[in-house]
């Protein structure tokens, strides 16, 4: 199968090249990059030297990339649209690991992204495998999750699947690693900024909070609302979600044991700690998993969900060649059978 990566120069386009460079089906055939245009890929991330030296084009030479079968999307909200219609016009398959193709309703997005969405009715679907395989499997456009979107749905999914938790009661705590804000130059991810520093940041106003109530409203069979608090924190790789729900009354802690192992049932790439369990960013380090526990705490009536993904990975470049491998047919974990690197 040949695939192409529109945004290799991103740290999500360049950890599609890994993986794919890993994927038993997968030949990679163009990659771009509109600021980098003529250098060799490994000119600019060296662990890629004697893995890959295909040459950057530009996402412009549609021709060209009209090729593939499939094409990766790694650009910031706002550019993928274009570049997604004119390949699904062409019967090219589209994954964008952006935000453009993730909302069910276009002025949701306008609303939070401030961007006009130019590919309203573009059919795509929401690319959160373990919720939405059916649908990925027949789709030609997906919207891949955002990265505190994928942690934060997985651990509260089960709960309110089930009608355990009082919806208008979420509230989730999110820790993120630095390379979830992209390869780009900014004072916030300065070395000096972050190093041996934590801070909280977009407090009640982060592009992914309606991301993950409107998955969660799809389970819940109705709208709800939740309060979404991200944090920096000095590490390259990673993303710790801390979720909390007020639960119904009666619930015994073998329902929502029971609501977790039904949900999760066969799912390769979700391994429950169960109740007691301390997901930690380092044992998912490099892997496609998604590591969850929960904990009661009797005194206040709520249930704390801890979930921990590789940014990268679950959360962008891994999820995405999942996504994939579920378009086209072939076994879910080709080329994301990755022990985590440990230490």
């Amino acid at each position: 199968m040949k695939v192409s990566i529109i945004g290799a120069t991103g740290y999500a386009g360049a950890e599609l090249i890994r993986l794919v460079a890993a994927h038993p089906e997968a030949e990679l055939l163009h990659i771009t990059s509109e600021s980098s245009t003529g250098q060799a890929i490994d000119q600019l991330y060296p662990h890629l030297r004697g893995l890959e030296t295909k040459v950057l084009g530009s996402m412009n030479q549609l021709e060209e990339l009209a090729q593939s079968d499939l094409v990766f999307i790694a650009l910031p909200h706002g550019h993928a649209m274009t570049s997604g219609k004119a390949l699904a016009e062409a019967g090219v398959k589209v994954v964008d690991l952006g935000a453009d193709y993730r909302f069910s309703d276009e002025a949701v997005y306008e609303e939070w992204y401030k961007v006009k969405h130019t590919h309203p009715a573009s059919g795509a679907v929401y690319g959160l495998t373990e919720l939405n395989r059916a649908k990925v499997k027949d789709a030609k456009i997906v919207g891949n999750p955002g990265c505190y979107t994928t942690a934060s749905i997985l651990a509260l999914a089960p709960l309110v699947k089930a009608g355990l938790v009082e919806t208008d009661s979420l509230v989730i705590d999110a820790k993120s690693g630095v390379s979830g804000a992209g390869r780009g130059f900014s004072m916030n991810s300065h070395f000096t900024e972050t190093w041996e520093n934590f801070k909280a940041y977009n407090i009640a106003g982060h592009r992914h909070t309606p991301e993950i109530e409107q998955a969660l409203s799809l389970l819940a069979g109705e709208a709800l609302t939740l309060t979404f608090t991200p944090h920096l924190v000095p590490m390259s790789r990673g993303i710790l979600s801390t979720c909390y729900g007020k639960l119904k009354n009666g619930v015994t802690p073998q329902q929502i044991t029971n609501a977790f192992e039904e949900m999760y049932a066969g799912e390769y790439f979700i391994r429950l700690l169960g109740l007691g369990g301390y997901p930690a960013t380092k044992n998912v380090r490099g892997s496609n998993f998604c590591d969850i526990g929960w904990h009661l705490d009797q005194r206040t009536g709520r249930v704390v969900v801890v979930s921990a993904i590789d940014n990268l990975v679950k959360g962008a470049a891994g999820q995405a060649v999942q996504n994939m491998n579920v378009m086209s047919g072939f076994d879910e974990k080709a080329g994301l059978e990755l022990v985590p690197l440990y230490p």
